[in-house]
């Protein structure tokens, strides 16, 4: 098993968070986040984030405001 890196963190979080990572890129995400304080830290704040705004479904969202978001997470991901 190798181990996760920080980035592949970031794009599974959601998953891990909503109990659909399978299990052993669970435990690849749970080593990683026993030795990175910034990743435990990122994840401590999506939990807070997601307490604060509460779920949302795609529906509820606007059109203009999916766009607005998903181009602004394609510049913060590079992609």
């Amino acid at each position: 098993m190798t181990g996760m890196t920080c980035r592949e963190l970031v794009h599974v979080v959601t998953d891990y968070l909503e109990g659909a990572l399978p299990q052993a890129d669970r435990a690849r995400f749970e080593a990683h986040l026993a030795g990175c304080r910034g990743c435990r830290a990122y994840l401590d704040h999506m939990r807070m984030t997601l307490r604060a705004t509460g779920r949302l479904t795609e529906d509820e969202v606007s059109p203009r405001a999916r766009d607005a978001l998903l181009a602004a997470f394609r510049e913060w991901s590079g992609g």
